[in-house]
């Protein structure tokens, strides 16, 4: 019995080991797409598992779940939904440039509707990837690799006769990886393609010449023109996209505008995105221009209409749109490929290098394997005219072989012994035939119909068509300018065949601008429930029901419609809010949560105060914290137009508990949780700035803390509850500001 080796080794060194082999397995064998066929794995596999159904475009449409089930069982075993999403996706028109596969069935559509199950859809291949990506497989262009369980034979790359990596794109996330490379017009890629050809020193810049830019399948507009230079040399930043607005006269005067083109980025669920979006502009008065928005798409292409206003600004409409909403957006760019085995950012000019290397590695292939079966027929041609010019001696060879052995050995070696000849002259003639072994086959295999004077002839001219395709293949093979012309006379053939014109307009264009009208100033009544929901409601709703808002809400004062409302928190922070962005309800309605739309962190701080803008140049405001500090500030300091700015200093470990008006206050008293109090008079309180602690407001032993402050004003009763007893502050002893305070219960409930 042998003993067990056990390796010790680092657990972090085999973890990091572990990650990289797996990331490196995702990266190339799964996200990323190869530079050379533009295809990650499982999309090579469906096309190649189809060409192996024969699933032609002239023949007819088998169920994608064969097709799924074919490619999983041989080639891809990593799940039929990866396949078949991937089968999809290359069916999609509005998804590539150029689709692969004709899909026939409900294969999606571009408002974001799934395909149908595989097993109720049909496909079969197009007439492009019969031609360009599959056509050469038989000649050994490309090198075959054993399957998952070495059961089948798979190609490692398909033999692509175009750059279809800039043409379809490609999109895949990897770990710590990702590529998103734009779809282009199949049309100027084959013009690029061609000139760096005839020139291999193209710069990127001479190559924009040919490509102007991406060339989205949903048309749309490319809004920074001058920055595609910069993208392509470094093969990665963002394209500003937009989609197509057009106007149009609605019924009764009304203007219409028209969406009939969407950025490339909006395809699926972003449509509905749109809408909804539109439609909350409206809704919280962003503009008041839109009447009525509905989606009028179909198969003849995207149409969404905005029904507006008589005399509605439609520019500004348009920008409002552009800037609020995806209807402009960015595609971002990153050429990560698949180059030589590793992965690799290229730019504009590697890619196309690459595939131009790859036409010539392809061409050189495919050539030499042509010129090895030319030669072939060569020898065996020779062989049988040969033959034909001795065929009696030949017949006599046969005739006299007791078995095929023989008669080979006889015509190949000139061995002529166990032979029966006529003549003396017969067997020396035999003995100089000298063939070679496939001519001697192919004699033996001769039948005697090949012996018509016709037939003869024939088999001469097939030699002699057979020595010109070996002329050429050897110039094709040994002049590399001869290898460029049929290059670029595929090149023209498939120009001519599947170029399109182009559907994506690029142009430079300013940044959107949209200019807000102003809103009427008008009095509002800004309301804060107890959990924090804010809203607006006009003077008439308080004026009628200000006892009930008052006494079931935190906070209600008054502001403008185009003012703010400020928030402080147990932070220490102010944050603003419009009162546009505050809903406008009746008198029932809830609201929104204020967290939502000022941006502060409801899980870690709470809100102190809430007050309006339009207050904050009428009063100083006192500001007391846990720890005891105390100080007012002049409301000025607050009036700010930042978002978020710091209301306050804080001591570490400090909070801020009470913010309040000083509106003919007369005392302050705080009280501790140990159950001290202190009153003082509000003269005692510093006035400071708003970056300052503050001074001592109470005195108090380290495990004790203030937790309310209370404010004594003039005229107005004063009465706290305490332990179920009522206590009335103007009965507490005055005091100075920083004293200890009295004791009045052991602690607070």
């Amino acid at each position: 019995m042998s003993e067990e080796m056990i390796i010790k080794t680092e657990y972090s060194e085999l973890m990091q080991r572990s990650f990289i082999d797996y990331s490196m397995s995702v990266i190339v064998s799964r996200a990323i797409p190869d530079v050379r066929d533009g295809l990650k794995p499982v999309q090579r596999r469906v096309l190649y598992d189809m060409s192996t159904l024969h699933l032609a475009s002239d023949q007819p449409y088998r169920k994608c779940a064969r097709i799924v089930g074919d490619t999983m069982g041989k080639y891809h075993p990593h799940g039929d939904s990866s396949i078949y999403d991937s089968l999809v996706v290359m069916s999609q028109d509005f998804k590539k440039g150029a689709p692969l596969v004709d899909g026939h069935g409900n294969f999606g559509n571009i408002e974001g509707d799934g395909a149908a199950a595989m097993r109720y859809t049909e496909a079969r291949l197009q007439k492009i990837t019969e031609e360009t990506f599959l056509r050469d497989l038989d000649k050994n262009t490309v090198d075959f690799v054993p399957n998952f369980d070495e059961t089948e034979r798979e190609p490692s790359v398909l033999p692509v006769r175009i750059p279809n990596i800039l043409i379809n794109g490609s999109e895949g996330i990897a770990v710590g990886m990702t590529t998103s490379i734009a779809p282009h017009n199949i049309t100027e890629v084959i013009d690029a393609e061609k000139a760096f050809i005839e020139n291999p020193d193209m710069t990127t810049e001479e190559l924009m010449r040919y490509i102007k830019g991406p060339d989205f399948p949903t048309g749309g507009i490319v809004c920074n023109r001058d920055d595609l230079r910069e993208i392509y040399e470094s093969g990665t930043g963002r394209i500003r996209i937009r989609g197509k607005v057009e106007t149009e006269k609605g019924k009764n005067g009304h203007v219409n505008l028209v969406i009939t083109e969407i950025p490339y980025t909006m395809i699926g669920s972003g449509i509905a995105k749109f809408l909804s979006d539109v439609a909350a502009l409206a809704e919280e008065k962003k503009t008041t221009d839109i009447v009525d928005i509905s989606n009028q798409s179909s198969k003849e292409g995207i149409r969404i209409v905005i029904e507006l206003k008589k005399d509605a600004d439609v520019e500004n409409l348009k920008n409002l749109l552009y800037k609020k909403t995806r209807l402009e957006d960015t595609f971002p760019v990153s050429s990560l490929v698949i180059h030589r085995g590793r992965p690799e950012t290229m730019s504009l000019r590697e890619i196309i290098k690459a595939n131009v290397d790859f036409q010539y590695e392809l061409c050189t292939r495919k050539y030499t394997t042509l010129l090895d079966q030319e030669m072939e027929k060569k020898e065996i041609q020779e062989g049988l005219i040969k033959a034909c010019n001795v065929i009696d001696l030949v017949v006599e060879i046969i005739m006299g072989s007791p078995d095929r052995k023989t008669a080979f050995d006889c015509l190949v070696t000139g061995n002529t012994e166990n032979v029966r000849f006529k003549s003396r002259e017969s067997k020396v003639m035999a003995s100089q035939l000298l063939f070679t072994e496939k001519q001697a086959n192919a004699i033996l295999d001769l039948r005697l119909y090949r012996l018509c004077g016709l037939e003869v002839n024939k088999l001469i001219k097939e030699h002699e068509e057979t020595m010109s395709n070996i002329y050429r293949y050897e110039d094709i093979l040994e002049r590399r300018d001869s290898m460029s012309q049929v290059i670029e006379a595929d090149l023209n053939e498939y120009r001519k065949k599947f170029g399109k014109k182009r559907l994506t307009e690029i142009t430079n264009a300013e940044a959107a601008v949209y200019e807000e009208k102003p809103v009427p100033e008008t009095d509002l009544y800004c309301i804060v429930d107890r959990f924090g929901y804010a809203r607006t409601v006009d003077e008439g709703v308080y004026s009628r029901n200000a006892e009930t808002l008052k006494s079931e809400n935190r906070y209600v004062f008054r502001c403008r419609s185009n003012g703010r409302v400020c928030i402080f928190t147990s932070m220490g922070k102010l944050y603003t809010v419009k009162v546009p962005d505050l809903p406008a309800t009746k008198l029932k309605d809830k609201g929104v949560p204020i967290d939502n739309i000022s941006g502060f962190d409801s899980r870690n701080e709470r809100i102190i105060f809430v007050t309006s803008q339009m207050s904050l140049n009428l009063y100083r405001f006192i500001f007391v914290t846990k720890l005891g500090q105390i100080k007012s500030v002049s409301g000025g300091e607050f009036d700010v137009t930042r978002k978020t700015v710091a209301a306050t200093k804080l001591l570490d470990g400090d909070e801020l508990i009470s913010v309040e008006a000083v509106d003919e206050l007369e005392d302050v008293v705080l009280r501790s949780k140990d159950g001290f109090f202190l009153r003082f008079p509000i003269s005692d309180i510093p006035e400071q700035k708003k970056t300052a602690a503050g001074a001592r407001g109470i005195s108090l032993p380290d495990w004790d803390h203030v937790t309310d402050a209370y404010y004594i004003r003039a005229g107005i009763e004063a009465v706290i509850e305490i332990d179920g007893e009522a206590l009335d502050l103007r009965s507490l002893r005055m005091s100075s500001r920083g004293r200890g305070g009295r004791k009045i219960k052991d602690k607070k409930k």
